[in-house]
């Protein structure tokens, strides 16, 4: 099956309880197997600028190389990998950039989560404390490890992406879900867990539903969530994967 057609994507986000404004970033596109989440940090606007800036460069830098399936040939995980973080390192630097010339963007940073599907497998990269969890037989795994959050990480834009890499198969029925701190602080994951198994198959009231357990239970923060559905077999946009892997050879 084609991606739009295996995959079934669904955003929500939300300012939270506490918060005047949302500096979360969210993004997807389910025909080319792309989903983005960051969690912007920093004085003022600071934070929403960052995560903005990093969802708008990676949809570009990503989106852009999307292309009708070209001939089959081998992709394998190591090299999706380092693509992907060489294409995280140059938002980094521009992020660093712009907090270094501009003032009212000093210390600004953000966490990010990118997810790409493609021949059944699901390739990670993730920075910092937002999270990705694979729900498999009534079995909710956290597949991303929380990065700390000193204060010479946050200097320099965004952690740095040393091994924050993953890739996983994936099977027909899994359940991705992509958040933000703001989801995961306010409800433990067996609760997480319960509310995905308790919508079954329908995201929206899966998302809305963890959304507004998050803000009852004080909603401190933004809250962002991405689900994605599982629904069949699938392989890669072949021709978007040769540019994109082009680049480096």
């Amino acid at each position: 099956m084609r991606l739009a057609e295996a995959l079934e994507m669904l955003v929500r986000t939300d300012v939270g309880m506490l918060r005047s404004h949302n500096e979360d970033a969210v993004f997807v596109n389910p025909a080319a197997g792309l989903a983005i989440l960051a969690d912007g940090m920093g004085g003022y606007n600071a934070g929403e600028v960052a995560s903005g800036m990093a969802i708008s460069m990676l949809a570009e830098s990503l989106g852009s190389l999307i292309a009708q399936p070209a001939a089959a040939c081998t992709i394998d995980a190591e090299s999706i990998e380092h693509c992907l973080l060489d294409e995280i390192s140059a938002v980094n630097l521009s992020i660093f950039n712009a907090a270094e010339s501009q003032a009212e963007y000093a210390g600004m940073g953000t966490t990010l989560v990118v997810a790409c599907f493609y021949d059944n497998r699901m390739a990670v990269a993730h920075l910092g404390d937002s999270r990705l969890y694979r729900l498999r037989a009534g079995r909710l795994e956290q597949l991303t490890r929380d990065h700390s959050l000193l204060q010479e990480q946050l200097d320099s834009g965004m952690i740095t992406p040393e091994e924050a890499r993953y890739s996983h198969a994936m099977a027909r029925g899994d359940v991705v879900l992509i958040c933000s701190d703001g989801l995961n602080d306010m409800i433990e994951d067996d609760d997480i867990a319960q509310i995905l198994h308790d919508a079954g198959n329908d995201l929206a009231l899966a998302a809305d539903e963890l959304i507004r357990m998050a803000n009852d239970n004080g909603g401190r923060d933004n809250v962002s969530v991405i689900l994605v559905k599982v629904r069949g077999a699938y392989s890669s946009p072949r021709g978007w994967w040769q540019k994109l892997l082009a680049r480096f050879q």
